[in-house]
C-alpha cells in the first residue's frame, strides 16, 4: 500500500488514492469521511470550486460550439434546443465534476503524504 494508485484510476472509477480499492465518493459527488477498504482519512481533501469550474470551462465552451453547429447546420426550432441541451449538459457537468473531484483529491493526497 505504499505505492499512490494513477490519478486516472481514481479520476475515472471513483476509487481511494491510496489503495485503489475502497470508493471514493458517498453519493453523486460527496466525498466520504473515511476510505471503507484502508481506513485512510478522506476528510481534509477538499476540492472547492475547482470541479465547477472545469464543469464551466469546458462544458460550457463544448455545448455553445455544438449549440451554434446544430442550429446553423440544421435550423430546428427552439423547443429542440431547450430540450436537447439541459438533457446533454447536465449529466456530462456532473461527470466532469466529479472526474474533476477526485482527481483533485487524488492530487492533494499524493502531494500531502510527502509533507505530513
Amino acid at each position: 500500500m505504499t505505492s499512490s494508485v494513477p490519478i486516472w484510476k481514481v479520476a475515472l472509477l471513483g476509487r481511494c488514492p491510496r489503495c485503489g480499492q475502497g470508493a471514493l465518493f458517498r453519493g453523486l459527488l460527496d466525498i466520504r469521511d473515511t476510505c471503507d477498504a484502508c481506513g485512510l482519512d478522506l476528510r481534509a481533501h477538499d476540492a472547492g470550486d475547482g470541479p465547477a469550474v472545469a464543469g464551466i470551462f469546458v462544458i460550457g465552451a463544448l455545448t455553445v460550439g455544438l449549440a451554434i453547429w446544430v442550429d446553423v447546420r440544421f435550423t430546428p426550432p427552439l423547443w429542440v434546443h431547450a430540450v436537447l441541451w439541459p438533457a446533454l449538459v447536465l449529466p456530462a457537468s456532473v461527470v466532469t465534476m466529479r472526474v474533476a473531484k477526485a482527481a483533485l483529491a487524488a492530487l492533494q493526497w499524493r502531494h500531502r503524504r510527502d509533507a505530513s
